[in-house]
């Protein structure tokens, strides 16, 4: 019972931390890019526009990172086959579950800075350099 508690906090501070990093990242993406996203802004982009580009971006990382995870997990699973209890080490729901997670997280991560760069002011925009 108490490594199982254990192994639930280590999951959760690894999602946190996936959470944070995601969310630095995305973060920096923005801040770099402050004048573009300005300009297209003062050129007539919409808000909901620049908001679907960041959170697009920010989720092609993820979506690459869980493309490159999944066969990677399909072949480390003969390593930890053996420390498994009561699933298996091919279980696709659990892959699924974690996928989605994790996809959920980075929808979350994303939006703060998707919506910050979606609300810069054109002219502030252009004068940040």
């Amino acid at each position: 019972m108490m490594l199982a508690g254990l192994a639930l906090a280590l999951g959760v501070l690894v999602v946190a931390l996936a959470c944070l990093g995601l969310y630095g990242v995305i973060a920096y993406m923005v801040a770099r890019r402050t004048s573009e996203i300005g300009t297209r802004l003062a050129l007539g982009a919409t808000r909901g526009e620049e908001l679907s580009m960041v959170l697009r971006e920010g989720m092609a990382t993820v979506l690459a990172g869980i493309a490159i995870g999944i066969p990677a997990a399909f072949a480390a699973a003969r390593l930890i086959a053996a420390r498994l209890y009561g699933i298996g080490a091919h279980d696709p729901l659990t892959l699924a579950g974690a996928a989605l997670l994790l996809l959920s997280v980075a929808a979350l991560a994303g939006f703060v800075p998707a919506r910050r760069a979606s609300r810069i002011d054109p002219m502030v925009a252009l004068r940040h350099e």
